[in-house]
């Protein structure tokens, strides 16, 4: 297998929340937009955001001004303009960002656009928060994706969103319908899940046998200042070991060559994928003599 050079954002707001979502869209591009050119000249593959990379995190509000933050995925124009920067770089983007499926109907989305610029699908999030600070099921329905991979000019690619991580089937399904490299986009911050950061991921990394990149973003956002959102940014191998990460405080992009050789080796060493070991993760996820099936597969049988 091949060397993949990974390449994760993390940022701060760059507008105030009182703005329009359409005014912050547009200083998030501009902020991005340099790193974006970075990341493609430095000979990035495969590129991942931060969860709903071009607005703030508003879900500790309940205020219906957001939901105009929300485009349609493909047709919307976040999606056309990371498609000319794939074309134009020869690179995979990974882009989280605000969905309306339908009038009334929001989804927390990454689109999974090709080296080509071709726009491959999209995963939806499928572990929605409702908690004190996170108020998401008011903004967002949980998806049904099935956990796709996407098969990629470089890897086969899986995406899981923020609090997603917390469910480890998910990691394994993904695992199972093929992924090499999985990431994760988030906006977590400081406080009773920082101890996990380093934690879960790292964990589903060795028991899938795959890389993850985790992606938080930096900064306090008023005016709910509900805590930092402390970066840290990551890339983990298969065995668990972290080989990269970003700061805690400051824009950056990280970028890093995964040895894809890993995948093999790990998964070789400790035959977690053998038959009697996917028998015992998911009856929904394996067939009858033990292979694995992707999941529309396993809700049809």
């Amino acid at each position: 297998m091949a060397t993949v050079r990974g390449g994760l954002i993390q940022m701060s707001l760059k507008a105030p929340t009182d703005k329009s979502p359409q005014e912050i869209a547009k200083g998030m591009m501009e902020a991005h937009a340099p790193l974006i050119e970075k990341a493609g000249k430095a000979g990035v593959q495969v590129l991942c955001l931060q969860e709903v990379f071009n607005q703030p995190y508003f879900c500790p509000s309940q205020d219906p001004k957001w939901y105009a933050a929300a485009e349609p995925v493909p047709e919307g124009p976040t999606v056309k303009v990371m498609q000319d920067f794939a074309r134009r770089f020869a690179m995979a983007i990974v882009v989280p960002l605000y969905e309306e499926a339908m009038t009334g109907v929001y989804y927390n989305t990454a689109a999974v656009i090709d080296a080509d610029g071709a726009y491959l699908g999209k995963y939806r999030k499928t572990h929605i928060p409702q908690v004190a600070g996170f108020w998401e099921k008011f903004f967002f329905k949980p998806g049904a994706s099935n956990y796709p991979v996407f098969n990629t000019r470089y890897c086969k690619l899986g995406v899981y969103i923020c609090y997603d991580r917390h469910f480890p089937e998910g990691w394994r399904a993904l695992a199972l319908n093929g992924a090499e490299y999985i990431v994760n986009p988030s906006a977590t911050v400081a406080g009773l899940s920082e101890y996990l950061w380093k934690l879960e991921q790292p964990a589903a990394a060795v028991a899938n046998g795959v890389y993850i990149g985790a992606i938080n973003r930096v900064g306090v956002e008023a005016p709910w200042n509900i805590g930092e959102f402390y970066g840290q940014s990551y890339f983990v191998n298969p065995r668990g070991q972290i080989e990269a990460i970003a700061s805690r405080d400051r824009d950056e992009l990280l970028v890093h060559d995964m040895d894809f050789d890993k995948i093999r080796e790990v998964r070789n060493v400790w035959q977690f994928f053998a038959t009697g070991g996917r028998r015992r993760t998911n009856p929904w996820l394996v067939s009858a003599d033990g292979e694995p099936r992707r999941a529309e597969d396993a809700r049809q049988g």
